[in-house]
């Protein structure tokens, strides 16, 4: 009987944070509809001329600020290292989609593209901000993609930062545990000689998981952000591309390791 009892309240408390996680994903997709339609105008309007860019940028700041705001999330360093002279490689795990508009909020000083998956521009109001702004990367075709690094070495060199999650998505399964990353990031910062800066989230997974999965974690909460000491281009130069991602994977990984102990 007491199994049961137990088993009984384990179900409904699971139950309970199922439902509550569903009920706020629903909210956060109205903040976030009703927030893009706020912002998509000014945002649109500084996309039509290549000086006024930057001033996009800023503006997807205050998006950011007034998102988190509103949906009640709030970001604490764990560990706070200072930031290279732009521009720079951003790399860091992908857990939930809150990474990327988190990042506008965590490092609203320097202007930086996203690298990101062509599968965005789907949506149709969100495929004028990302194509204008940022890179999608059309991973099924070899030209496409070689023109995405392209356009990314480019940025790079007018001084935009870039943000690469080298694991390419979010994992499917055993978040925040990472999967293997993709070579890119590494092929472009010694291709551009420019410094990494890696990134650890820890908890965004259980703040928001994917809305593909219904009843999975949602909630408002502190985001936990481990910004870390930057790898400076000496350092990037010094390894191979392989041993670059094996230490940024080590880094990056550490402290979501620490935290599942």
């Amino acid at each position: 009987m007491i199994l049961l009892a137990k088993l009984l309240y384990f179900c409904s408390v699971k139950l309970f944070r199922g439902i509550f996680g569903l009920v706020f994903k629903v909210y956060i997709g109205i903040v976030f509809l009703i927030t893009l339609l706020i912002f998509y105008i000014p945002i649109a309007l500084l996309l039509t001329r290549k000086s006024w860019k930057k001033h996009a940028f800023k503006v997807h700041v205050v998006w950011s600020y007034a998102f988190s705001l509103l949906c009640l999330y709030f970001i604490k360093f764990k560990k706070k290292s200072k930031l290279p002279k732009g521009p720079y490689i951003i790399v860091a795990n992908h857990t939930s989609y809150l990474d990327i508009f988190m990042l506008y909020s965590i490092l609203p000083q320097h202007p930086f593209l996203f690298m990101g998956k062509a599968e965005i521009l789907k949506y149709p109001l969100m495929k004028t901000l990302f194509k204008h702004l940022n890179i999608p990367v059309h991973r099924e075709s070899q030209v496409k993609s070689a023109r995405s690094f392209i356009a990314a070495k480019r940025a790079l060199l007018e001084g935009w930062s870039l943000v690469i999650f080298p694991e390419g998505k979010i994992p499917d399964d055993n978040c925040p545990t990472m999967i293997p990353f993709r070579d890119g990031a590494f092929k472009l910062a010694k291709s551009v000689k420019v410094p990494i800066v890696p990134i650890s989230f820890t908890n965004n997974y259980y703040l928001f998981s994917d809305p593909e999965n219904l009843l999975g974690p949602a909630r408002p909460g502190i985001s936990h952000v481990y910004l870390h000491d930057f790898i400076s281009v000496d350092v990037v130069e010094s390894m191979t591309e392989k041993e670059l991602s094996d230490h940024v994977f080590q880094i990056i990984n550490e402290p979501i390791i620490a935290t599942q102990k």
